[in-house]
């Protein structure tokens, strides 16, 4: 079971600690007869992050039908969910927490990159399975990590994607808006890597604390101004991202803006007009199309479980990736632990994500290598 939330409160859920129902229940493992308890650190920050609640409303609806029809191996799912808003230090506790005092069978779903690598840090220290981080960050895959399993393709595929299509219309300079931090520096060196390959010229690079002010960003728009460059990308933090967009629109200069796929339905949704013409990377194919298997029956879903709740790629991934998830643990047989959770992964060899292939095997947890162009059109939809 999926233990009950709080109300949404103007259109957004408040996401508080899910308590489990089936309280006395004897865990080992996060194994009762009856049940498998699954534990999740992601960001919400109160209902207030959309694209965290996004994900949260995906997932929801798809572990709510299979606990409907009987489970996993006869095992109710139950999810135990914490709010690290996006705070590393926040997750990292999350995760001790679940794994020491929880006793959950494996830790699964983050979001974003700072919080997923410091799950994957305690998950790592404790030995316990990560299963479906959704963050493109390039330290959840390399070096290789043998406990942490993502599904959705990392963002250096996409930045590869983007800056291909820079160099595909005639650019040759580009500017990168990255977090200041060790994850941002590795994202930074892939970006260099990439445009060398491709013969494009790095000529910005924009870092910003979490603490960014709006008179650095106006800055960094001057910045942008007088660089000439032919494409900006991003790597996430699209609260900010937007900010930027905003300032460099405000000195009239027409560079164009480009993002990876996190949060990117809620970008487009606040910049309005601003977005008209705007490219973004996915991983995902459109949650509004009914062209492929997944959306098909993500989209008969999550109108049953979510009445009147618009489509996103969030709730999408949020789906697939619990999909991924339930997958792994039936593969994990009749009895699981976590030693039989990970070499039914590597048995299976890859799952069947209603048409996408997620491939795993010792030494490469791949998962998916989908990586597409959507771009925003004047009457507010993305298309692939």
């Amino acid at each position: 079971m999926i233990s009950k939330i709080a109300p949404r409160i103007s259109h957004l859920l408040c996401w508080p600690l899910l308590m489990l129902a089936a309280s006395g229940t004897v865990w080992a493992q996060g194994v009762s007869p009856k049940q498998i308890l699954v534990g999740q650190s992601i960001t919400l920050q109160g209902g207030k992050n959309e694209y965290g609640v996004a994900v949260m409303d995906g997932i929801t609806s798809y572990l709510q039908e299979v606990n409907a029809k009987g489970g996993v191996n006869g095992r109710t799912l139950v999810l135990k969910t914490l709010d690290d808003d996006n705070k590393a230090s926040q997750a990292e506790a999350n995760a001790r927490q679940l794994i020491e005092q929880d006793k959950v069978f494996i830790v699964f779903g983050s979001i974003e990159g700072g919080p997923s690598n410091a799950v994957m840090k305690a998950t790592n220290e404790l030995k316990v399975p990560f299963f479906g981080p959704m963050a493109g960050s390039p330290t959840l895959r390399r070096p290789h990590q043998p406990l942490v399993f993502p599904v959705r393709a990392e963002h250096r595929e996409e930045f590869r994607v983007l800056l291909e299509y820079i160099r595909s219309t005639g650019g040759k300079r580009v500017a990168f808006f990255r977090a200041d931090s060790e994850v941002g520096l590795q994202h930074l060196e892939n970006v260099k890597l990439i445009c060398q390959a491709l013969g494009l010229e790095l000529a910005l690079d924009l870092p910003f604390k979490s603490d960014v002010t709006d008179l650095q960003l106006a800055a960094m728009a001057g910045r942008i101004a007088a660089a000439n460059v032919q494409g900006v990308i991003n790597h996430g933090s699209v609260g900010v991202y937007e900010k930027l967009i905003r300032q460099t629109r405000a000195k009239g200069n027409p560079t164009p803006f480009m993002a990876v796929n996190s949060g990117s339905t809620q970008l487009a949704r606040h910049l309005g007009e601003m977005a008209h013409g705007m490219l973004f990377s996915q991983v995902l194919p459109s949650p509004w199309e009914r062209k492929t298997e997944l959306t098909r029956e993500y989209q008969d879903t999550f109108k049953r479980a979510k009445p009147g709740v618009d489509f996103s790629y969030g709730s999408l991934e949020g789906y697939m990736t619990s999909k991924a998830l339930v997958a792994a643990l039936r593969a994990a047989g009749p009895n699981p632990t976590r030693e039989s959770f990970m070499q039914g992964i590597y048995k299976a060899g890859a799952f069947d994500l209603a048409g996408l292939r997620a491939v795993y095997q010792p030494g490469d947890h791949a998962g998916l290598h989908l990586v597409d162009l959507a771009i925003y059109t004047r009457d507010n939809r993305f298309r692939h």
